[in-house]
């Protein structure tokens, strides 16, 4: 069945590049209107671990076999969907050098993004969600009304990310998010666009409520 016509509980997609905001704004904004929160890119980065332990080679048929016998479980902690492979939690690992090496990539393959999606849907289908991302009002949830996009300008961003002690490079991952032929980074057309160079997390967030009050959600 396509996404579009199954029921999904409310869903708000907050989408952007790297260290524009997203996970600061959504994960304080899902306390705020007790939604559970999605990091979808921590799905990618725990996918992006467990084919590393595995040591599977990053081609197409060989992800798709490691993925396709592996056991990816969801549950919830704090209101934060977390994700279990295998039995295992990933959690302390989503931001080792190796995950950030390898997650652009691995995020690339259909299939892993095919298998990121149907989890999301899965958590959609039981919950009202917060979901950060790339991808999710352009792709995963284009039916959801509530879109945002959150940006800030280069300079910013890679002062953020140094400060939360990463070490890959914007520019690089812009570009691989950007000129990736499956779900590249775009703004979907009816999102509301945000920039938060010079705004607060709070005065992000009030926005985005503003918002979503004249949409008609009750905030």
């Amino acid at each position: 069945m396509h996404a579009s016509k199954q029921r999904f509980h409310r869903v708000i997609a907050i989408d952007g590049p790297a260290a524009s905001g997203k996970s600061s704004v959504a994960q304080e904004l899902a306390l705020r209107l007790g939604f559970v929160y999605v990091n979808s890119g921590a799905i990618y980065r725990a996918i992006t671990w467990y084919l590393l332990q595995k040591e599977i080679s990053f081609e197409g048929d060989s992800i798709s076999g490691a993925l396709g016998a592996a056991n990816l479980t969801s549950h919830l902690w704090d209101n934060e969907s977390r994700i279990r492979i295998d039995d295992l939690d990933p959690g302390e690992h989503l931001r080792d050098d190796s995950v950030n090496k390898s997650v652009a990539g691995i995020s690339q393959f259909p299939v892993v993004r095919q298998i990121v999606s149907k989890k999301l849907h899965q958590q959609a289908r039981s919950h009202d969600l917060i979901v950060e991302g790339r991808d999710i009002g352009s792709v995963v949830f284009p039916e959801t009304p509530y879109k945002f996009y959150l940006d800030a300008s280069p300079e910013v961003r890679l002062q953020r990310r140094a400060a939360q002690g990463e070490r890959d490079e914007i520019a690089i991952r812009d570009r691989a998010d950007s000129l990736r032929r499956v779900s590249p980074l775009v703004i979907a057309k009816d999102a509301h666009v945000i920039d938060t160079s010079r705004l607060t997390i709070q005065q992000v967030i009030g926005e985005i409520v503003g918002r979503l009050k004249k949409m008609g959600l009750s905030v």
